[in-house]
């Protein structure tokens, strides 16, 4: 008989002992943008749109060294500007969004970066996912970050089948405790990023094999998988990973 399908408690129970697992493969998670205020974390995370944290962090340092507040960037030269930020894609639009979040800034909130998703949504170039950002690592409120990353991981553990940034962010809001909530977006960018790739996931040394109901869509060979395992946590995570399971254990397509 083929297994009893996932009920709603049992994906809530196996959502959050995921979230345990990648707690222990990635004890030190954080924002993978160089920022040093919220202002600078806004500007960055503007810029992190179809661009790798990396080239961002390498363009932000002069950056940030030429504008310093709100008022720097709203009354930012253009051409300058785009010359600063030219190497991250779309820079004329990112310069638009940069300079009118500086006026937006300036004109209603005396400079500075508000601390509420009310009021960041209003700002040029946010989102909610921009807005999250902010709140959890500028101001330490928590929120779930829908970033490629996120919305392909918890899709691929069927935590939802919602495709929508804003109902993903509610649906996984259900499973997880809102205190969580900062933490599991880093951990599963982390893990996205490291060791559950697009392309070709490293299922053989996943931390997550036994929960995860998409086992076997990258190689299981151990030694084949831990070669695709990128990322400082690299010995780290291959010393934790556990034995493959010879076949998935969660029913796929069922939970509700």
């Amino acid at each position: 008989m083929p297994p009893e399908p996932e009920t709603h408690l049992g994906l809530v129970r196996r959502a959050r002992r995921m979230n345990r697992t990648l707690a222990t493969a990635f004890p030190h998670v954080y924002c993978e943008l160089d920022f040093t205020d919220p202002l600078e974390l806004s500007v960055a995370t503007i810029l992190s749109a179809q661009c790798t944290d990396v080239r961002v962090n390498q363009v932000t340092p002069a950056l940030f060294a030429r504008y310093r507040t709100a008022a720097d960037y709203a009354g930012a030269n253009r051409a300058e500007l785009e010359e600063y930020i030219r190497s991250t894609g779309f820079y004329r639009n990112k310069a638009t969004s940069i300079m009118g979040l500086g006026q937006a800034l300036v004109d209603r909130f005396d400079g500075e970066v508000p601390r509420t998703m009310k009021e960041l949504v209003t700002l040029p170039g946010f989102g909610r996912k921009t807005a999250n950002v902010i709140l959890g690592n500028a101001f330490d409120v928590p929120g779930i970050t829908v970033d490629t990353h996120f919305s392909r991981l918890v899709h691929r553990w069927e935590w939802t089948e919602e495709n929508d940034p804003v109902k993903i962010e509610h649906a996984v809001g259900e499973l997880i405790p809102r205190k969580e909530w900062t933490l599991l977006s880093h951990r599963v960018i982390f893990h996205g990023r490291r060791v559950c790739h697009a392309r070709k996931p490293a299922c053989g040394v996943c931390v997550l094999a036994k929960d995860c109901p998409s086992f076997g869509t990258g190689p299981i060979d151990p030694a084949e998988a831990a070669d695709l395992v990128k990322g400082p946590e690299r010995d780290h995570l291959l010393e934790i990973a556990p034995p493959p399971p010879r076949r998935r254990r969660v029913q796929p397509g069922a939970a509700r």
